[in-house]
């Protein structure tokens, strides 16, 4: 068999079974003599097996390194050293330098021409799919292979900025994940023609009867002592639209996909790689094929990103709302985050539907916070970030925050991602993000959000409170309940009697005017007077102040793919007022090393930006700053002065320590119809801001971070309307049980909540050893038999049953 005939062979084998046969069948070319470590090294376990821990992040790898190999070829194209200084400094320049017309590639066909040099192919059995993966990048001689794909961390590419491969190991990491023998073939030709077409076959060592060591290796093959090759001028590979001429071609043999991007590569495979390459440099193919999937019509797609497919015509049903904020802080860098909150009714779908179509379509990983450089996912929490961070429960399914760190400052950077660039570091940069990140989200457009999908479920809530103080009042609590109670709960309510009520008689209603905004900014001015020489904000040190700026454009202007603008903020001018007669210091070059910045982006005609003094700031220091927004062919300009003062008064520690230890107040009681009864609330009004009620429900507890806010109570549940049939005492029975049903679900959430939380109990659900909150756990324990317990036993019942 020669070597065209053997790699052709390889090529057709659908599955790991295949290549395994296909050994066996030709044992006098497979003997143990022709493999050869990876990376010369039989020790390699360490590296290629402790990588990415996600089978679709370690293709994502296989990805960058096509992107990357395609910018190569591009270089030499144009005669230009990728090391030297005429070479671009960044991806982005990259793309802008060797593709001029990349704009065009918003426009499906031009997308669609570019995205066949990068095509991801399924292969096999619609259980066992292999992966065929193909780029017409720079290529390798088969001299080549040892010192490039077969290598390991030999850094190739850490002298050329603009690619974003650095270790010589990602491409290795899609080895475990390539059925249980680890099967992979990899080919290539050079971009320039030269040289032959070679080819390898990567495997796990297996094991002989007389080998004894702790750890197998990877390996291999060469044939003679060299890399397999022969002349070739192309190859028909079942590649889309084209022959394969030069570049590479990679098979993944019985690649180990997750549940949900199992079956149609070209649609489930898709949106998943989308998740990890927010904004990749080039567009990618993902295509099936009609042997898989005889049915399907549509079975090429293009990729280009989660970020698009965001701003999509057809994702508008799914977005309610867009808006970016920018942060900008002396030792950690530029941080640029882009906000997604979803509908929580999408069409005609209810809230469970439209839930889980929002999860399928954007959230296949469950990577609700994702952190990237250059476009790719560099690591993510979940949305217990959303819930325990920003304590925002109602948007646990429905908010996607993704954070673009490719400007952080780099030794900031470098401590927050692993190697493996799939997941965060623990350490003190890691809390410092989360706090910053939590703390900037709070005080954005998110929050003002947040607080309208609130009110629309808070109708209610004075009736039921009534109730509650009658329940609190009355009912026989001992010490040791009421102590309980007190560590997390006060009884009383602090507020003088009706103040509340006066106070919102009294208050009047601001109309909302409709806002129209143009695609591009007309205006741009501060909401307050400005005459250019007096300070507009005096900032204490350790403190901050927020601007607002009026303008009449579009909320997504900063963040779209087309057409987007920016505000920059500019430091022109210092002056200290000090009192030593000393030589004045010089202007610092940079904004941030006197102030920190963050801004939002526009939100219905409003622009925030808060300023924070750095501790190289000093009191009596006036600075000078311009913000300028850009427009389509003119800018904006604000000029204006601010001055640092010095801190704010003290609080005392013992004040600080009196409020923090100061319980919050009961939970609110809301009961809930299916149909609309006065002064409650409905199952579609809970519906509309993503909770879910229905028969089965017994409660909802609605809980932001520590703090049980609200526990609403289905009224029509099954199990409350069984046991009441069974009644046969007329109203006044049924008026008992229902306060019998109210008390009984409401105390025992309070309580079961209280000792949980006093306890530092934590919850994970054994199916998908993920974690759970509490409030879910407690309306599972609910609607697991437990109400109907309490309902039908009662201390007489269990008595006589003992009897």
């Amino acid at each position: 068999m020669n070597l065209n005939e053997l790699f052709n062979k390889l090529y057709n084998c659908s599955n790991e079974s295949d290549v395994d046969n296909l050994i066996s069948k030709h044992s006098e070319i497979f003997v143990q003599e022709n493999w050869f470590p990876y990376g010369n090294n039989e020790w390699n376990l360490g590296v290629i097996g402790n990588q990415q821990e996600n089978s679709v992040a370690a293709l994502v790898e296989k990805l960058i390194n096509s992107i990357d190999a395609i910018l190569m070829r591009r270089c030499y194209e144009q005669g230009i050293n990728p090391k030297s200084q005429q070479a671009p400094k960044s991806i982005e320049e990259a793309v802008e330098t060797f593709f001029p017309n990349s704009s065009s590639w918003d426009l499906s066909t031009f997308r669609k021409k570019q995205a066949e040099s990068i095509q991801i192919i399924a292969d096999g059995p619609k259980m066992d799919t292999s992966l065929v993966i193909y780029d017409d990048g720079e290529g390798q001689h088969p001299e080549n292979f040892e010192t490039t794909f077969l290598s390991l961390l030999r850094g190739n590419k850490n002298e050329i900025p603009f690619v974003q491969g650095k270790y010589n190991m990602g491409g290795s990491g899609a080895l475990v994940f390539c059925g249980k023998k680890r099967f992979q073939l990899l080919a290539s030709k050079r971009y320039d023609r030269t040289g032959k077409f070679g080819f390898t076959l990567i495997r796990k060592h297996p094991f002989s009867e007389s080998e004894k060591r702790k750890d197998t290796f990877y390996e291999f093959l060469k044939i003679n002592g060299k890399i397999p090759s022969f002349e070739i001028s192309e190859l028909d590979l079942g590649l889309h639209n084209r022959k394969f001429k030069t570049g590479t071609i990679i098979k993944l043999y019985s690649y180990d996909l997750p549940s949900g991007s199992r079956s149609v590569i070209s649609r489930d495979l898709n949106q998943s790689i989308n998740e990890y390459l927010f904004q990749p440099a080039l567009p990618i193919y993902t295509i099936d094929t009609k042997e898989r999937y005889p049915d399907d019509t549509n079975l090429q797609r293009e990729l280009f990103g989660l970020k698009r497919r965001l701003e999509a015509e057809s994702s508008k049903k799914y977005v309610e709302d867009t808006f970016s904020i920018n942060i900008n802080k002396k030792s950690v860098g530029e941080m640029h985050i882009t906000c997604y909150v979803f509908n929580p009714l999408i069409e005609d779908k209810n809230a469970k539907e439209s839930r889980e179509a929002v999860q399928r379509e954007f959230f296949k990983n469950n990577m609700a916070v994702l952190f990237s450089l250059n476009g790719q996912v560099h690591g993510h929490y979940t949305s217990e970030f959303i819930t325990r961070s920003l304590k925002y429960p109602l948007f646990r399914d429905s908010l996607l925050i993704h954070v673009d760190c490719s400007k952080m400052e780099y030794d900031f950077r470098s401590e927050l991602f692993m190697a493996s660039r799939d997941r965060l570091k623990g350490g003190e940069e890691s809390r410092r993000l989360r706090d910053l990140l939590a703390s900037a989200l709070k005080k954005s457009p998110l929050d003002e959000l947040y607080k309208r999908r609130k009110e629309v479920i808070a109708v209610g809530a004075n009736e039921a409170n009534d109730l509650l103080k009658s329940f609190t009042r009355n009912l026989p609590l001992n010490n040791d309940l009421l102590k309980l109670l007190n560590q997390t709960f006060k009884l009383e309510e602090q507020k003088p009697k009706g103040e509340s009520a006066s106070k919102s008689s009294n208050h009047k209603r601001n109309v909302d005017i409709p806002f129209k905004p143009n695609r591009f900014p007309t205006s741009f001015k501060f909401d307050r007077k400005n005459d250019g020489e007096t300070p507009i904000a005096q900032i204490p040190l350790g403190s901050e102040r927020t601007l607002k700026f009026i303008t009449d454009v579009e909320n997504d202007y900063f963040d779209r793919t087309e057409d987007s603008g920016e505000l920059q903020i500019a430091l022109l001018d210092i002056q200290n007022n000090n009192s030593n007669g000393g030589k004045q210091p010089p202007v610092p070059r940079k904004i941030e090393e006197l102030i920190n910045v963050v801004r939002t982006s526009p939100h219905n005609g409003t622009i925030k930006v808060t300023l924070s003094p750095t501790r190289d700031a000093q009191v009596g220091d006036a600075i000078r700053l311009k913000v300028t927004l850009s427009s389509a062919g003119k800018e904006f300009d604000e000029i204006f002065w601010i001055k640092i003062v010095d801190k704010e008064g003290k609080i005392e520690k013992s004040v600080l320590k009196d409020e923090s230890a100061e319980p919050m107040g009961l939970p609110q009681l809301i009961r809930v119809y299916k149909e609309q009864k006065e002064g409650c609330q409905t199952w579609n009004q809970l519906e509309s801001q993503g909770i879910t009620m229905n028969y089965e429900t017994i409660m909802h507890p609605l809980a932001e971070g520590e703090k049980l806010e609200t526990i609403f109570i289905n009224m029509d549940s099954s199990v409350f309307k069984d046991y009441r049939s069974k009644l046969k005492g007329g109203e006044e029975q049924y008026n008992l049980a229902e306060k019998k049903y109210l008390s009984a679900v409401y105390f025992h959430t309070l309580f079961l909540y209280t000792i949980s939380k006093n306890r530092n109990y934590g919850f994970i659900q054994a199916e998908s050893n993920e974690p759970r909150e509490l409030s879910d756990y407690l309306k599972d324990l609910f609607q697991s038999y437990y109400a109907t317990f309490l309902l039908n036993f009662g201390a007489e019942q269990l008595i006589q049953s003992l009897e």
